[in-house]
C-alpha cells in the first residue's frame, strides 16, 4: 500500500489519485490585456500527493499503480473531483484519467 503525503489527511481508495496542480509562473498577457483567474485555464501537469492502494481484481487483489507520490503527471483540464483542505487546492482523479507521467 502506498502511503500518503503527512500534508494531506485523505487516504484515497483503490485506484484513485489525490494530485496538486502545478501552477506556471509565467504571467501571459496578449497585447496588453490582463486576463482574469477566473478566465485562465487550468494547468494540465500536476505533483501527485497520494495514491490508492490500485483497482480492485476480479479475484481479490490490487492492480499494481504505475504513479507513486512525487510523480509529476499530465491530467485534463477538467477530470478529476477539485477539494481543498487547509487552504490547498486538490484534485482527486482516478488512475484512468492520468494521460501520462513526466520525466
Amino acid at each position: 500500500m502506498a502511503k500518503a503525503a503527512s500534508a494531506v489527511r485523505v487516504r484515497p481508495l483503490y485506484d484513485r489519485v489525490v494530485v496538486r496542480r502545478i501552477e506556471s509562473d509565467d504571467e501571459e498577457v496578449s497585447g496588453g490585456i490582463i486576463i482574469p483567474d477566473t478566465a485562465k485555464e487550468k494547468p494540465l501537469e500536476a505533483m501527485v500527493v497520494a495514491v490508492g492502494e490500485g483497482k480492485r481484481l476480479d479475484d481479490g487483489s490490487h492492480a499494481a499503480m504505475a504513479v507513486k507520490p512525487g510523480d509529476t503527471v499530465l491530467i485534463g483540464k477538467y477530470s478529476g473531483t477539485d477539494l481543498k483542505l487547509d487552504g490547498v487546492e486538490y484534485v482527486i482523479v482516478r488512475e484512468d484519467d492520468i494521460l501520462g507521467i513526466v520525466n
